[in-house]
């Protein structure tokens, strides 16, 4: 008798290299592609218009590519433990196969669908496994037999794991006799989202486009990235959205990477691994989602400070790198890493606020918002998470930062335009011009631009204390 499969899509809104693919069409007859739209996640904690519209470009593009290959892209809508044993019983399917995730509502999810699976009349199997990482991220161990806590040594083990075969996409899919109900994909409106960005798109989504930035990345900057990854005006692949979404496979990246050699291709590689260290933190420390990883730093005082706070996300708190970036994250759905790093102390340190508000804003609007990588980015900026380091090494000072990785000031003039007069030696500090330079810039401080809402050295030292003051650790 002829068999059936569902491969079941979830972050890996692509063809080429899909492992769970590539298993069920070389042990069925007939294979169906399916995506769930989970209503958990599409109007949960984290929900987004941006990120949701991306994603159902995305899969209007990749519906046009599996029916070109003669299959068919069943869309459903509610949960996932619901819909795919529904699913099964229209069309007899044995099994259902999908790439693993390491989140805590993967987990759970998975294991749900799992057990419904299992309990359906007749039983259809669940088949997951590898495709959202470079390598396993659940094997990874320390001497002692413990997740790891620090990147370096874990990326160290990390490079010694097992790589899985890079695959080619299927030239057919063949979708099983009979009729099936596709489904719509819907718009952001129709799910009660709004895909708001005030500018345009970092990117552009779907499997093609990533494809193609791809081929850029690789045939042009990639061997300057270990210099110029921190330029914030450039210097970056932009290839975290595809990766969010899996429009491009992480293993492939790596390969291909690898395959161009040379200090670039390393250094891009290490950032792939850091995405797999942070999906590994979360899948082995699940209550890093919502509370500290380090629990004496959940004694931590932050600030209640809200007119601080709409500053930050607005992009006026007067200093131009920090506002830069938050405009671009509002505007395009993308920051540059550099600039994350900078806007993230400048909310935790300078500001004192909580780091859970900096990650839900991130959340809010990046097309890459990655629950385990957004999360491990924004304790470790905060000084509370995994790969710990005494605070004062992750205070950084927005105006050196700027002077130091925006220095031609194509960054700041971009996305604060109301800065775009302002000599090249007082760009970093606005507020330092005189009346003279103010008027042949076009701009007067704290009227066309803010003032700096803070002052960073004695955040500085408000920030050091504020650590210093968290009890330490009860000894065992």
């Amino acid at each position: 008798m002829p068999s059936t499969a569902i491969v079941w899509l979830r972050r890996d809104l692509r063809l080429h290299d899909h492992p769970p693919l590539h298993a069920a069409l070389a042990a069925h007859d007939h294979v169906v592609v399916a995506f769930v739209l989970d209503p958990a996640i599409l109007t949960g904690r984290f929900a987004s218009g941006p990120r949701t519209a991306f994603m159902l470009d995305a899969l209007r593009e990749l519906r046009d590519a599996v029916r070109e290959r003669g299959g068919v892209l069943a869309i459903r809508h509610g949960r996932p433990e619901e819909e795919l044993p529904r699913l099964a019983a229209e069309l007899g399917a044995e099994a259902v196969y999908w790439a693993s995730d390491a989140t805590p509502y993967a987990m759970a999810r998975d294991r749900g669908v799992r057990e419904a699976l299992a309990a359906a009349d007749p039983p259809v199997g669940a088949v997951p496994g590898p495709g959202n990482f470079v390598a396993d991220v659940g094997v990874p161990r320390t001497r002692g037999g413990r997740p790891f806590a620090v990147f370096t040594p874990f990326f160290r083990v990390w490079g010694t794991l097992d790589r899985r075969a890079v695959h080619r996409a299927p030239q057919a899919i063949p979708r099983p006799p009979g009729g099936i109900t596709a489904g719509t994909i819907p718009s952001p409106a129709d799910l009660g989202l709004a895909d708001d960005l005030v500018g345009e798109r970092a990117v552009e989504p779907g499997e093609t486009a990533a494809r193609a930035a791809l081929q850029r990345w690789l045939d042009g900057p990639l061997p300057d990235y270990a210099d110029q990854h921190d330029h914030v005006a450039a210097g970056s692949s932009a290839l975290s959205p595809y990766l969010r979404f899996g429009c491009l496979s992480p293993r492939e990246l790596e390969e291909r990477a690898a395959r161009r050699g040379g200090a670039g291709a390393e250094a891009f590689v290490r950032q792939l691994a850091w995405r797999d260290f942070y999906a590994h933190v979360l899948l082995h420390h699940p209550g890093d989602a919502r509370h500290e990883h380090q629990e004496r730093m959940r004694q931590l005082a932050w600030e209640d400070d809200a007119e601080g706070l709409r500053a930050w996300r607005e992009g006026r708190t007067g200093f131009p790198l920090v506002d830069a970036g938050m405009r671009q994250l509002r505007a395009s759905g993308w920051m540059h890493n550099r600039a994350r790093l900078v806007v993230g102390s400048f909310l935790t340190k300078d500001l004192g606020i909580d780091w859970r508000e900096g990650e839900a804003w991130f959340m809010r609007w990046l097309l890459d918002g990655d629950v385990a990588s957004n999360n491990g980015n924004w304790q470790w900026i905060a000084s509370v998470g995994v790969d710990p380091a005494p605070a004062f090494r992750r205070i950084l000072n927005p105006t050196l930062q700027q002077q130091r990785h925006d220095p031609d000031g194509e960054y700041v003039r971009r996305w604060v335009p109301e800065l775009r007069g302002v000599p090249d030696e007082l760009l970093a500090e606005p507020w330092r011009m005189s009346d003279a330079q103010e008027d042949a810039a076009g701009c007067r401080v704290g009227r066309d631009y803010p003032a700096p809402i803070v002052d960073h050295k004695e955040e500085r030292q408000r920030a050091l204390a504020r650590y210093r003051d968290v009890p330490a650790a009860a000894s065992s």
